[in-house]
């Protein structure tokens, strides 16, 4: 029985078929730079990065449970060091947590001091909103490094990578049309995967209503990705 039915949710719904849950182990998912997710065809994982956002974030909490569809939200650890209550509101409405740096930097113009230092406070900062430490990392702008792949290993973590996005960032054209119809060229070049978008830009969140009516109009199904929390660790 998919996880819309037991939600309760409106027949119209897109709904969220199924749950994935992943290990913790030093993988690596995203056809960007991996390969794919275990997914099945015509199913998509959406991801967000960048927030928590207090502009932004109720409107897309709002939206997906509207539609009742679950996310991962990939976090900066500035971001929910500045804004902890509006990072356990995320998880609180069944949502993935996991980590997007601490300050966003371009690690790969960083010493490897200084982004192994950014990876600590992004850790910290996670732990403390959420009680254990992340099971997945997202690299910003997607620029991976030596240094941080290796620390990543050591701590059994995941790298999410993407499959299709819908360049939700300047300078490109941020209309909800724009928005939309990438959104529907990757999902007809990809056939589905791991969406892409970032929850704190006031256009995804004003767009993520029609985003959603896409995905569902092209007949795409939403898996929610969560890693098995067992033995998540806490320091």
């Amino acid at each position: 029985m998919a996880d819309t039915a037991r939600a309760g949710c409106a027949p119209d719904a897109l709904g969220t078929v199924r749950t994935l849950t992943l290990q913790r182990e030093a993988a690596g998912y995203g056809r960007a730079q991996y390969g794919p997710l275990p997914l099945r065809p015509g199913e998509v994982v959406l991801t967000f990065d960048d927030g928590p956002e207090p502009a932004t974030v109720d409107r897309v909490l709002a939206t997906l449970a509207a539609e009742c569809v679950k996310a991962t939200f990939f976090m900066t650890g500035a971001n929910l060091a500045r804004h902890p209550a509006l990072g356990q509101r995320v998880a609180a409405a069944g949502h993935t947590p996991a980590l997007h740096s601490f300050a966003h930097p371009a690690l790969g113009s960083l010493p490897p001091a200084e982004q192994l230092a950014d990876l600590e406070r992004g850790m910290q900062a996670f732990a403390s909103v959420f009680g254990t430490l992340p099971a997945a990392y997202r690299f910003p702008f997607l620029q991976e490094t030596p240094t941080m792949l290796a620390a990543l290993r050591e701590r059994r973590m995941t790298v999410a990578s993407v499959d299709l996005g819908i360049l939700d960032y300047a300078p490109n054209d941020m209309s909800m049309a724009a928005l939309a119809g990438r959104l529907a060229q990757q999902l007809d070049e990809t056939g589905g995967g791991i969406v892409l978008m970032h929850d704190a830009n006031a256009a995804t969140a004003d767009a993520l209503p029609t985003l959603l009516k896409t995905i569902k109009d092209k007949g795409y199904k939403v898996v929610h990705l969560r890693w098995d929390d067992a033995a998540a660790p806490t320091r």
